[in-house]
């Protein structure tokens, strides 16, 4: 089927989609998005690698789907399909590897970062590529894009992308929204159930999931560990389980369908989520709209927003930390449920809507229009909330709230969850600074912008 040959607004160039087989959270962050700006009357284009689940070309919900190369196949072929159609505006999705879009455009880019990949590239390729592979993450792609706009899921990103020199100023943060969970009609398991909920690949730490059922099957006798997802390191994980000796223990379902995935989730007493690295972590709120809490590592970076540790989940520091919070959970049935149901209110919060709003915001001003307005945020004495406290995103609580899920008052509840969301607050090396930032930049529920109409 050929390629429509009318002028495209935005062009979105994706290693994956959401339906490749390693697709994810980012994919469907990246569907959303275009999604959103084809309602806005845009042409929309999502460039991404072919595989043997879709077409090569296909129109969804508004938006031309175009796949055309492999794994490393589809970076060329994207710089080519920009050369020919001239977009308004690129979107670059740089997982982990930017498309360079740069070079063979005149137009906009703007570059939609959902995590920085510092510890996945030697886990993943090795000492050798892996730090090739760094070093045009963190050198030459800051240099490169230094004249684009960037977007981000999660302060944590934004952070580490100022650490590689891209200035905070031209870096969004617009926030996974959620989709309703479909209504499930099954009961939580009588006997203690995990579930550990993703690609099937090294970074993921299964393996760590799989640890924590072995050593605590002991105090728990029927405690069972569901797999949901797919991947090559699924041999490696099967490996595992029978040398712990857990492999009647560990249910492997491999790929489900949507239904079945909120099933098993609304089945379990808590997720896990041992990630390596998280640009948000959406399997946490998916588990979240389940009342699940969810139990990972503090060091994942973007887990730090998508779980209020203490309030709806607990971020731990190590395998042993992990180990001992599910082991918590599991004997406290009330710490357990108050968590989820905070758990739930939080994903609740988060809307694919207000997320919209602001992406057009950025696409907008990449293409010469002024959607922002700039404020000024004294950080110097601590965080001073902008327009009046919102940060897009809600601490788990409402007007009912009694407070039981985290210890302490409800104002020191209120400020630890200020001081981990707020997404204006830089800090640079040994100090606090002055910052001007944009405020529906950094909000991501701030007031929608005017994005500009196609052209006739």
């Amino acid at each position: 089927m050929p390629i429509r040959s009318a002028p495209i607004d935005v062009l979105f160039l994706s290693w994956r989609d959401a339906s490749h087989p390693e697709g994810g959270g980012s994919e469907r962050y990246v569907h959303r998005m275009a999604e959103g700006m084809a309602a806005r009357g845009l042409r929309v284009v999502l460039f991404c690698a072919a595989h043997d689940r879709a077409p090569a070309d296909e129109v969804l919900r508004g938006v031309r789907i175009v796949r055309r190369g492999g794994r490393l196949g589809v970076y060329p072929r994207a710089m080519l399909h920009v050369l020919r159609s001239r977009p308004r505006v690129v979107v670059d999705v740089q997982n982990g590897l930017p498309f360079f879009s740069r070079l063979v455009t005149r137009g906009a880019v703007v570059v939609l970062v959902h995590h920085v990949h510092r510890e996945q590239w030697p886990i993943v390729f090795g000492p050798r590529a892996g730090a090739l592979g760094w070093w045009i993450e963190s050198v030459l792609a800051p240099r490169l894009y230094r004249r684009s706009r960037y977007v981000t899921v999660s302060g944590a990103t934004a952070e580490e992308l100022a650490s590689l020199g891209v200035d905070p100023a031209r870096t969004t943060i617009v926030p996974n929204g959620l989709d309703a969970p479909p209504a499930v009609d099954v009961p939580r398991s009588a006997a203690p159930r995990l579930v550990v909920l993703g690609r099937l690949v090294p970074h993921k730490q299964v393996e760590h999931a799989l640890e924590v059922v072995a050593r605590l099957r002991g105090r728990w006798p029927g405690l069972r560990l569901s797999v949901v997802g797919e991947g090559w390191w699924e041999e490696r994980l099967r490996e595992e389980a029978d040398r712990l000796g857990i492999t009647g223990r560990v249910d492997f379902h491999g790929y489900v369908g949507e239904r079945e995935k909120h099933e098993l989730l609304a089945r379990s007493w808590v997720h896990l989520c041992p990630s390596v690295k998280e640009g948000w972590g959406l399997v946490v709120s998916e588990a979240g709209g389940h009342e699940v809490p969810t139990v990972g590592y503090r060091s994942a970076g973007g887990l730090r927003e998508s779980v209020l540790d203490g309030r709806t989940g607990i971020l731990v520091e190590d395998l042993d930390g992990l180990t001992e919070a599910v082991d918590g959970l599991l004997h406290d049935d009330a710490a357990r449920t108050a968590m989820g149901r905070a758990a739930a209110r939080y994903a609740a919060s988060l809307t694919w809507p207000a997320g919209v709003a602001t992406f057009a915001a950025v696409l907008d001003t990449a293409a010469g229009g002024s959607a922002a307005g700039a404020v000024v945020q004294d950080v110097d004495g601590g965080v001073v909330p902008l327009r009046g406290g919102a940060v897009g995103v809600g601490d788990g609580g409402d007007a009912g709230d009694d407070g039981d899920a985290e210890p302490g008052t409800d104002e020191q509840g209120d400020q630890r969850t200020r001081e981990r969301l707020h997404p204006g607050t830089r800090f640079r090396r040994g100090g606090r600074r002055r910052v001007t930032v944009d405020a529906p930049a950094m909000i991501h529920n701030a007031a929608p912008p005017t994005m500009p109409s196609a052209p006739a």
